[in-house]
């Protein structure tokens, strides 16, 4: 069930003052106060159903899963601006209101609403783990177990240069979520994911490749359902991850960070590549010990996350 919170007078990093926010998020589980804790935050395309009969995450979140809603009080917000509550037109009228710092702020604006005081653990991918990052920067003891999957810190050139292609579809385009969406799948999946699942075969009805006919399909069924002032807003957010800014170095940042942090990687994913991961966890060893590094093996790339569910069970068991 969708709730809502409240938040009043905020300002943004950049100085925006807000006079009213409404958080949105969904509780599963055990009820808060009765059970650890644990926050997952969504990525571009998501929201706050995590699981159950709609969730996008049902392969890892769930009664006798891995994050075992009989054990934990598993909590989602949304990002406000993203359309789940049905307000987003009223809320935001500059896409580059928020960055993924605003959003760890409102986050934990909206836990100590709830008087959540700790996390078991923080899990998110793409734009969601960054989101992590950015939270547990914010608050180095709030949360026991970081576990960023398929993202990074920052935002890197290459994430940047994507995400401004992103921007100028959105944009300039007569059909843009659409549009924007074909873009995506190019760097959310891989090539080998597409020779695996196509290997050029043609579909005779629609005079096509299958390949294309799959990316027209996904840029409608996304049309449909996400608005295109919401992915301009999320696309700007995701172009905006940097728990630096502002802050010192990567190690000044990250060393004051309490949490074990569990960083996942996929070995495919051509957006948030696994080579920066390896740069981090070798940089994070220098001053901190409650720390790994696991590996997707997966033809899929990016998305991976949202497919090799039993890899992501293997790799977390002993979190939860």
């Amino acid at each position: 069930m969708l709730q809502k919170i409240d938040i009043s007078n905020f300002t943004t990093v950049k100085g925006k003052h807000i006079d009213h926010i409404p958080l949105t998020y969904e509780v599963f589980g055990e009820p808060i106060h009765q059970a650890p804790v644990v926050l997952v935050n969504h990525a571009l395309t998501g929201n706050s159903t995590i699981c159950g009969d709609d969730g996008w995450w049902n392969g890892l979140i769930g009664a006798g899963k891995c994050i075992d809603t009989n054990r934990y009080t598993v909590i989602s917000f949304n990002i406000p601006g993203n359309g789940y509550d049905g307000v987003v037109e009223n809320l935001i009228d500059d896409y580059r209101l928020f960055n993924a710092r605003d959003i760890a702020v409102l986050f934990a604006e909206g836990l100590e609403a709830l008087t959540i005081h700790e996390l078991y653990a923080t899990i998110g991918g793409s734009v969601g783990g960054g989101i992590a990052w950015e939270l547990a920067a914010l608050r180095p003891d709030l949360i026991k177990n970081l576990i960023p999957v398929a993202t990074d810190w920052k935002s890197t050139d290459w994430l940047k240069a994507n995400c401004l292609v992103q921007e100028q579809i959105l944009l300039n385009s007569s059909n843009p979520v659409h549009d924007a969406r074909l873009h995506a799948m190019l760097i959310y999946r891989s090539p080998e994911s597409f020779k695996q699942k196509f290997d050029r075969t043609y579909n005779t009805d629609k005079d096509m490749f299958n390949i294309e006919s799959w990316l027209l399909h996904h840029g409608e069924k996304l049309k449909h359902r996400f608005t295109l002032s919401a992915y301009k807003e999320l696309n700007y957010i995701l172009a905006n991850i940097d728990i630096t800014a502002s802050r010192g170095s990567f190690l000044e940042v990250a060393g004051k960070i309490s949490s074990n942090i569990h960083l996942v990687s996929v070995n495919s994913d051509v957006f948030f590549t696994a080579a920066e991961d390896v740069a981090t966890y070798n940089e994070l060893k220098k001053v901190k010990k409650n720390i790994s590094h696991s590996i997707i093996d997966s033809v899929h790339g990016h998305d991976a996350f949202l497919i090799e569910f039993e890899q992501m069970n293997e790799l977390l068991k002993e979190i939860f």
